[in-house]
């Protein structure tokens, strides 16, 4: 493994464990998604561990990776505006599909917005640092590999960090059998990330995942409204995470290697 390759993968766990500390600090320690008071907890939780460390930084660390001569946007999910409208039209079509059959799908459609809009700052955490970041990282180290073997080792190593990261939550996310269930979602994310490598796209396939989830406990908390109305607070917030997320991808990672 080169020495660029093996700082950059160095870099990337670094900043997993990282990322995974500030959830457990601002999350898991303090169960602040089952404290619907604590609004100042979920506002650094947001912005701390999903805005800053899980989006911001690891783009940046990939901007370094490039700059090392680590790979190329397109490796890291990143391959201009027209794979990226096809991959979110791809990827919200399956997403939808799936939701749509599952147990939670029978909801007015205002709840599946406002549960989008919800859990898409933590989704695309997950995707930036457990795909974009350190499963690219590590199938670009093991490219000296036959291909299948690069990929089925990257998805592997995303797949499991993905599940051991929500140790760091609060109940019932922080569960060995929901880590290992979790772990087997992060698989299906996987073939979505390898066989498409398309960050944006990616983001919002799995993010129908974390919206199955919300509104399954909702339902079976008897707690989602007939008549819901539009979350304006959580819309603007999904607003800045995707404005911040194209603002970084495109300025950090498209010419990063000009």
């Amino acid at each position: 493994m080169q020495r660029n390759h093996a700082n950059a993968l160095l870099r990337a766990f670094a900043l997993y464990l990282l990322w995974v500390g500030a959830t457990y600090l601002l999350e898991g320690m303090q169960g602040t998604l089952v404290r619907p008071e604590a609004i100042g907890l979920r506002l650094a939780y947001a912005v701390v561990a999903n805005l800053a460390l899980g989006i911001l930084l690891p783009l940046w660390l990939i901007r370094a990776a490039l700059r090392d001569g680590v790979g190329s946007p397109a490796d890291f999910g990143s391959s201009g505006p027209v794979r990226a409208a096809i991959g979110v039209a791809a990827g919200g079509f399956a997403g939808y599909a799936l939701f749509a059959f599952s147990a939670s799908g029978d909801v007015p459609s205002l709840a599946v917005v406002n549960a989008f809009a919800q859990v898409w700052v933590v989704s695309v955490a997950e995707i930036v640092v457990c795909w974009a970041l350190v499963g690219a990282s590590v199938r670009i180290a093991l490219r000296s590999w036959s291909r299948a073997g690069s990929v089925l080792t990257a998805a592997a190593v995303a797949s499991v960090l993905f599940g051991v990261y929500h140790f760091a939550h609060s109940p019932p996310f922080n569960q060995f059998g929901m880590v290992v269930f979790l772990t087997g979602i992060g698989f299906a994310t996987s073939i979505w990330w390898f066989a498409s490598r398309e960050l944006y796209g990616t983001a919002v396939f799995h993010n129908f995942f974390g919206v199955t989830g919300v509104l399954a406990a909702l339902k079976a908390a008897g707690q989602v409204p007939a008549q819901p109305q539009l979350g304006v607070p959580v819309l603007v917030t999904a607003g800045v995470v995707t404005v911040a997320l194209a603002w970084a991808a495109i300025v950090w990672v498209r010419p990063a290697r000009l």
